[in-house]
């Protein structure tokens, strides 16, 4: 939803009821992720997208019908055996979509959630999508992260079932996670008949890009245009500067190690962040990679020769690091594509990035078999 949040928001301050659809589960070879959404508005006006076109249209017609009977649904598509091009994947995956009447009525939080998501407050929605009881359906509770003063709003129907609940998409949110949980009908943990879609709004994962050199402008923006906040990162203040890295949100000057310490001890390193070195200088990778194998991050890559790598890892062994936190680095950075300039070379590392976050092998998938989207 976070792509069409500010179309949204548009019509819910006119007052003008929405018919928005979600993706909710996927299977197979689904285009699209649990999360994605599509709104239709007052005038016909389509935002969005929940298949990349395979039953947009049929999508379409559904959301109109719950916008005028305000009832929500929640309905599966998938591949037709009888018909390749009835209402279906083709592509063979399988789509769960929760149809529902965004207006102020069946969403009074609406207008704070939108605050939280502008103002990078890690803030989830979890919303009842099925349900033995269809009085239940469409009902949400807003979960924030701990520590701030209100911690959830609305209810799921009861307090035990908005407890339980609770605590589980505090778990989602602080990694970013969306997805499907399922309880009893009161949000029994052991149970079956509720399930509640659940949809984190974290702040952008972070990438961070030590060494400013010309590769980490190429690879600064590329992450950027992954969805990275970006930061560049060196200690030589003539080298970093925002007019060498436009495409990065922060170009800092400091010692890498020491910044990256400070971050952490700050709190602003976890799982999604992604740390690539690109100085293949000593002084300043080793005791930075000996810092960052120490943190839980998503990813950590160097880039240098494998002479170069050799050396790194007997220096950092020197310093006591051992052989499971060594296996955790990519180095030499990148995937095989025979790159050369900076932007190829960006592009490998990112594919890298991408193939580790998901578990692809990074084979061509003409030499692959079963599912193209893995599940992660």
């Amino acid at each position: 939803m976070r792509e069409i949040l500010e179309e949204l928001t548009k019509w819910w301050d006119h007052g003008e009821p929405v018919g928005l659809a979600t993706v909710v589960s996927t299977s197979n070879s689904a285009p699209r992720d649990p999360g994605a959404a599509m709104a239709v508005v007052a005038n016909g006006t389509v935002h969005g997208s929940v298949s990349g076109g395979c039953v947009e249209g049929a999508v379409y017609e559904l959301v109109r019908e719950v916008v005028a009977d305000g009832a929500p649904v929640l309905e599966e598509y998938g591949y037709s055996d009888d018909d390749a091009f009835a209402v279906g994947l083709t592509c063979g995956g399988k789509l769960e979509i929760f149809a529902e009447r965004l207006d102020r009525t069946s969403f009074p939080q609406f207008s704070d959630v939108v605050d939280d998501v502008r103002s990078g407050r890690p803030v989830a929605l979890a919303t009842v999508v099925d349900h033995p009881d269809p009085a239940r359906l469409g009902r949400r509770l807003v979960v924030r992260s701990v520590g701030v003063a209100v911690p959830t709003a609305g209810t799921l129907g009861s307090l035990s079932a908005d407890k339980a609940i609770a605590d589980d998409v505090l778990g989602m949110l602080a990694v970013g996670h969306n997805g499907l949980l399922t309880y009893g009908p009161d949000g029994e943990r052991l149970g079956e008949g509720m399930r509640v879609f659940v949809q984190s709004f974290a702040p952008k994962p972070r990438l961070l890009v030590f060494g400013a050199i010309d590769f980490a402008a190429a690879v600064a923006s590329v992450g950027s245009f992954l969805g990275y906040e970006v930061t560049v990162c060196d200690a030589r203040p003539v080298f970093a500067t925002q007019a060498r890295f436009p495409a990065a949100d922060e170009v800092v000057v400091d010692w890498p190690h020491r910044y990256l310490a400070k971050e952490h001890d700050a709190g602003r390193i976890d799982q999604r962040t992604v740390i690539t070195v690109l100085t293949h200088d000593p002084k300043f990778d080793v005791p930075l990679l000996q810092c960052a194998l120490d943190l839980p991050a998503a990813y950590i890559g160097a880039m240098g020769s494998r002479r170069t790598h050799s050396d790194r890892l007997a220096r950092l062994r020197e310093m006591g690091v051992g052989e499971e936190k060594l296996d955790r680095l990519s180095s030499p950075i990148g995937l095989d594509l025979g790159a050369r300039t900076p932007e190829e070379t960006a592009v490998s590392i990112a594919a890298e990035i991408i193939a580790h976050r998901w578990g692809g092998t990074g084979s061509p998938l003409r030499e692959t078999r079963g599912a193209i989207h893995h599940s992660g």
